[in-house]
């Protein structure tokens, strides 16, 4: 990615940056201009550097955490280093960025880095359990050009060939940077939510949805009853969510290996490890919240989601294929946003992707893009080739091979997946 009178030259080790048509060496942070804010910047590069942040960054979440950026909380990406960090001697290394302004700190970028196909990749902390990647920054007129002096700092002190940074919403604070450097989006999906607030009632809200569909959804209840009693449970964190977190992952790979889907975050032992820790942590508590319909005694359909001011992000939605006909996990979503409704929550998120059943309960859609931004020749050539064109490709077709084929082949087509660097 290169911008007009800018282009790629070979600098000393091998490597290539960019440089301005008038003289000077300035990687990809040639539109970014240093501020003399007196931000002090560092990078946390070990674990007991990452722990040892655990007050200023709870302190600067409260301050400026938005209810989207759940996934940026210490606590959840705690249990997800916990996991996906574990001792260090794996592939991914901490590369987490702060920002102090007279000790307070104002910033973080929660970042790792990873060897890829030969490259030094940057990427959000949290994959491939969180669903939303950004930047915490307090908020202020000098928010974008703090995130400026921060990529500035990123771009030198790191030097990746390439930032990675999927799943970023439109609305997330670094958006308005990632604009400015003309990151490139190699794909876009959609997260529909529920506007619960634009409505005092759940049978208010409910209007909105054709006489047809509630009338159909009460005939499903019915169907349901006859299959046995059915009860619906809403755990916090305990043993007991934690047991059904680690059933909702088996019913979710039942189910995507039955209709020839593959998923290598959800086939990943640590995902499911991940998600029974969060579960059952009270001390250092990741908001989840874990909701069941039980039908006779079996677990019909379980929910995962965490909660986040006025927020409820649904991470998991799973349904036992012996209720599908009484479709289980349809009735489950129903009861969730009503309960949802009279605690007050604001916004029901579904997340990505847009899902077509989503988007029939949804208020609205926010964009969320996978974006690529290169620092070197081979970062550009791995973006646009790979992460831009090949990549989509090998999705399509891996979506135009028979269910049948597909279901017999689920378990070698994640390892291809995860061998190519994620579909």
């Amino acid at each position: 990615m290169t911008f007009p009178g800018q282009f790629f030259e070979r600098t000393g080790g091998g490597r290539f940056e960019l440089r301005h048509a008038g003289g000077g060496y300035d990687g990809l942070a040639a539109l970014v201009t240093p501020v003399s804010s007196g931000l002090d910047l560092a990078v946390v590069s070990t674990r007991e550097g990452f722990d040892a942040l655990e007050a200023d960054w709870n302190d600067l979440f409260a301050r400026a955490g938005r209810s989207a950026q759940l996934f940026q909380a210490f606590n959840w990406n705690w249990h997800w280093a916990n996991h996906f960090i574990g001792d260090g001697r794996g592939r991914l290394r901490l590369r987490v960025v702060t920002g102090r302004h007279h000790g307070r700190l104002v910033m973080v970028w929660p970042l790792v880095m990873e060897r890829r196909a030969g490259l030094r990749v940057l990427a959000w902390m949290g994959e491939p359990v969180s669903q939303y990647g950004d930047v915490l920054a307090e908020d202020g007129p000098a928010q974008l050009e703090m995130l400026r002096e921060g990529w500035r700092f990123v771009a030198t002190t790191l030097r990746p060939d390439l930032a990675r940074l999927n799943k970023t919403r439109a609305d997330s604070v670094v958006a308005p940077l990632l604009a400015e450097l003309g990151a490139i989006s190699t794909q876009q999906l959609e997260a529909p939510y529920l506007d619960l607030a634009s409505a005092p009632t759940f049978e208010q809200y409910a209007e909105r949805y054709p006489s047809k569909a509630r009338k159909n959804r009460r005939r499903l209840a019915r169907r349901l009853e006859e299959q046995g009693a059915s009860e619906f449970c809403e755990l916090a964190e305990g043993p007991d969510a934690s047991r059904i977190a680690g059933q909702a992952i088996e019913i979710k790979r039942i189910w995507l290996k039955e209709k020839g889907l593959v998923s290598p975050a959800l086939n990943d032992a640590r995902t499911m490890a991940f998600f029974q820790a969060a579960a059952a942590d009270t001390q250092r508590p990741a908001k989840i919240r874990v909701a069941v319909l039980m039908c006779g005694g079996a677990v019909a359909a379980v929910e995962i989601g965490f909660a986040c001011r006025d927020r409820m992000a649904i991470h998991i939605m799973a349904y036992d294929l012996a209720f599908d006909k009484a479709a289980a996990g349809i009735l489950l979503l129903e009861h969730m946003i009503e309960t949802s409704l009279a605690s007050g929550v604001a916004v029901y998120d579904l997340m990505a992707p847009g899902d077509g059943y989503k988007k029939e309960w949804a208020d609205g859609t926010m964009r969320v893009d996978d974006f690529a931004v290169p620092m070197t020749v081979l970062g550009s050539i791995f973006a646009r080739a790979y992460l831009a064109f090949a990549r989509p490709c090998l999705k399509a077709a891996v979506a135009k091979i028979p269910l049948s084929t597909r279901r017999a082949l689920s378990g070698r087509l994640a390892k291809a997946v995860l061998i190519f660097g994620g579909v």
